[in-house]
């Protein structure tokens, strides 16, 4: 019996393997057409898969700018930044956010939202799956396209259409920190007439924009 468990658990973990390696390589090439985020959504979801050829640089350097200066640098995880959560939670202290663009990627686009030390670990594999598979340039693409910038609302295109009433292509640095501003929460962030902490923020991510091009932390995107 417990060797039959055994053979029956082996093929479901290769299979699972096999499984997502495949889906991985296909999403390499093809559109994300939709994700367990959005089908558990309980509003009427709006989206537009847009090239990033078409949208906007300014986007880029603000979900950089806001979400991971070392997108270029790192392998998908940040060590540091990991090292640091970890140290603020055996402190007892609030914890900053540790995740890389790729593993929100990973995870948009894969998994569900939500902790746990099992959705965590297959946040890890998936994320080095990408990281080996798709080239900087289309991690990029997918985050900006699966990622949730308002209520029922994905992507940048989505969020420029519903905030600015244009596309993402022509996006001002105002416009691209603003919706970077909501990404963290985009079910109480709003991009137009933002409330206080969310005003300073986009504030704060439109200041640093010009770092990031200074800096070249958004050269991987556009080599």
């Amino acid at each position: 019996m417990i060797a039959r468990i055994a053979r029956w658990t082996a093929k479901a973990v290769v299979a699972f393997i096999v499984f997502s390696v495949l889906l991985v390589a296909v999403y390499r090439f093809v559109p994300v057409p939709f994700t367990l985020t959005m089908a558990m959504d309980e509003r009427s979801v709006t989206k537009d898969w847009t090239p990033l050829s078409r949208i906007d640089r300014n986007m880029v350097s603000a979900v950089i700018a806001a979400e991971d200066g070392k997108f270029c640098s790192h392998s998908g995880f940040d060590t540091e930044a990991i090292e640091q959560a970890l140290e603020e939670r055996a402190a007892g202290k609030r914890e900053r956010g540790a995740s890389t663009i790729s593993q929100q990627t990973a995870k948009n686009v894969f998994l569900w939202q939500g902790g746990g030390w099992f959705r965590k670990g297959l946040e890890a594999y998936y994320t080095f799956l990408i990281e080996t598979a798709w080239p900087k340039r289309r991690i990029m693409e997918v985050y900006l396209n699966v990622a949730e910038t308002g209520l029922g609302t994905y992507g940048a295109e989505a969020g420029a259409q519903r905030y600015f009433g244009h596309s993402a292509a022509r996006l001002t640095r105002d416009e691209a920190s603003r919706i970077a501003a909501v990404l963290p929460s985009p079910k109480t962030r709003e991009a137009v007439n933002p409330g206080g902490f969310t005003r300073r923020y986009g504030n704060t991510i439109e200041a640093r924009i010009g770092s990031v091009r200074r800096d070249g932390l958004d050269a991987c995107v556009y080599e």
